[in-house]
This record gives structure tokens, sequence and C-alpha cells, in this order.
């Protein structure tokens, strides 16, 4: 696992945001943090620290999307947190209305994207809340890969006038980035190549590096670049890496409709650009297998070696 640029291990994703907001909070005391009974060690410190800050609004999300759109009527900025499927699936009808009508600027932070709760089941897993954020007009979406942009979510969250919603995963990855990376671009290039570009977000974006490893031998010209801001999407910054490439893989732990790849689809159309592309992502079901993350990911293909062995097959080790 790589160290910090202080030589320091990486942190957990949810502490590095959770650190981030509350340094935010400490300085202004418009800041307020809601939790729907969600707790971690960062927010264990937060509740101590700024306890006129934090509120544990309980088991009850939808309400505590409407206490979040009254505290920003008044003018506080305010960051909401629970898992995904209770924060974005049950509670739509109050983001769209509370939220998005009046364009709040209000964060809501989804915790465990994709597969991250494969133990407890398709009730938890949050495979869909891509497509159906992105769907949401003034929503801006963002996916951080590792602490560093964790961090930069919260800060650019903070700047934004409208609603805003961070997918975020848990646990400790690669540091990928450094912490002056250029995040207001919404997208960055981690790997150039002329040839295969793979387009990944959140996490998948560090399984996209290690997948440029495994094609080395069979000469791959594999392009890399961690979309981090997902809506709006960043066309300008994208267009640039995608006009230098040959085919297009676009990496994610999400159905395929809707999410990263139905969007650099709309790209493509949109700009009457004839790549091939190729979305790998998780088949039109949901999954009902229990397991550990990396079983469920085997399952649906989101494995290291499925993934490899399906852009070998699509585009052939010759033209790699």
């Amino acid at each position: 696992m790589a160290m910090n640029m202080d030589g320091s291990k990486p942190i957990d994703l949810r502490d590095a945001l959770f650190d981030a907001v509350h340094a935010m909070a400490s300085k202004d005391p418009r800041v307020i943090f809601i939790t729907a009974d969600m707790g971690s060690w960062s927010l264990t410190r937060f509740r101590e620290h700024l306890p006129g800050q934090f509120i544990n609004i309980g088991i009850s999300e939808q309400n505590m999307i409407g206490v979040a759109a009254g505290l920003a009527l008044e003018g506080k900025r305010v960051f909401v947190y629970a898992i995904i499927p209770f924060l974005v699936l049950r509670c739509l009808e109050q983001i769209k209305v509370d939220l998005c009508m009046m364009n709040l600027p209000v964060t809501l932070i989804g915790g465990g994207p994709g597969l991250c709760y494969a133990s407890d089941g398709p009730t938890h897993h949050a495979i869909e809340d891509v497509s159906v954020m992105r769907a949401l007009p003034g929503m801006t979406i963002y996916n951080p890969c590792d602490q560093y942009a964790a961090q930069a979510a919260v800060r650019q969250a903070f700047d934004q006038q409208g609603p805003v919603y961070i997918r975020l995963d848990k646990g400790r990855y690669d540091i990928i980035h450094k912490p002056d990376a250029a995040f207001e671009d919404g997208v960055i290039s981690l790997k150039s190549g002329a040839g295969l570009l793979i387009i990944g977000t959140g996490i998948m974006t560090q399984q996209a590096l290690k997948i440029a490893e495994m094609l080395r031998p069979a000469a791959c010209g594999v392009g890399i670049a961690d979309l981090f801001r997902i809506s709006p999407l960043p066309c300008r910054k994208l267009l640039d890496l995608i006009k230098k490439s040959t085919h297009i893989i676009t990496l994610e732990e999400h159905v395929i409709t809707g999410g990263i790849g139905s969007a650099i689809s709309e790209l493509l159309a949109d700009n009457n650009l004839n790549i091939p592309l190729r979305r790998i992502g998780i088949a039109d079901v949901y999954c009902s297998q229990y397991g550990c993350r990396e079983c469920m990911r085997k399952s649906v293909g989101l494995d290291d070696v499925s993934i490899k062995n399906n852009i070998v097959k699509w585009i052939g080790a010759a033209n790699c």
C-alpha cells in the first residue's frame, strides 16, 4: 500500500472526509453535520469537539433531508451522512423536492457504494445510485478514489451553491493523487497512453491501475483517467483525453445502465465521435449472493482477472 507524502500510512476514506468537514466546521459555525445514527472514529471526535454543530437524527433519513433543507434555508452549510440505499433511494422524493427544486447547498454523503456492504445482501448494495442522482437537475456528484480526493470533495462541496452528492467508500486505499492535484478539473489523467483509455471512478480507479499493469506484458499502451466528478461531466477535459485514444473502457462498481459508461456514451454521441467504447460494470441484475466484497466482485465479473480477460477478448491481445 502506498504511503503518504510524509511517510504515514493512508487513512480510511471516511475518516479523511469527516476530518475535512471537522476542520471546516471548527472555523465556520455555519457548518452542521447530521447523521442517521451512523458512526466512525472521526464522527465521535466531531460530536465531542463540536456538539452544537452535530446532530444524530436517528434512523429517520427522510426527516433528515427535511431538517437539512430547513437549516440550509437559514444560512447553514449542511452535510448529511447515511448509507447509500437509505440516503438516496429511501429519500429520493425529499432530495428532489426539498433540495434540488430549491437548489439548496446541502451535501449528501452516501456511504458504502457498489458492493461495499456485500455480506448484507442486495438491500444494502448501492449499484444504482449514480443513475438515480445523475437524473436530478442541479445535482453535483463526486466519487473520490483516495483520501486526498475525499478531502477535495468536501472543499468543492462547500463552495457549491446547490446540492452535492459524495459517493464515499470505506477502507484504506493506495494514495493515487497528490494533495494539490487539479481536482477542480473533474477528471485527472493518471497514466498516458496512445491506444486504450480506461476511465475509472471511485475505488475502481485503483483497480484500473492494476489492470494496466496486468496488460503490460501484452504491450498495451493503456491510459488511465480518474473520473472524480461524475456530474456535471467534465466534458472538455474528457474530450481531450478521449480524442487521443483508439478504444475506451469505462470501469465502475455500479450497474452499467445510467452509470459513467452511459455518461461517456452520451458524450461521444453528442460530439459525433466514433470511438469504440466498452462499458464494464454490473449487468442488469441484483446480486443475490452473500459473501465478501471480492467474492461478490468475482461473481459479477469485476475481479482483476475477469476485467483483464474482458478487455483482451474485446480488442484482442495483438491490438491491445
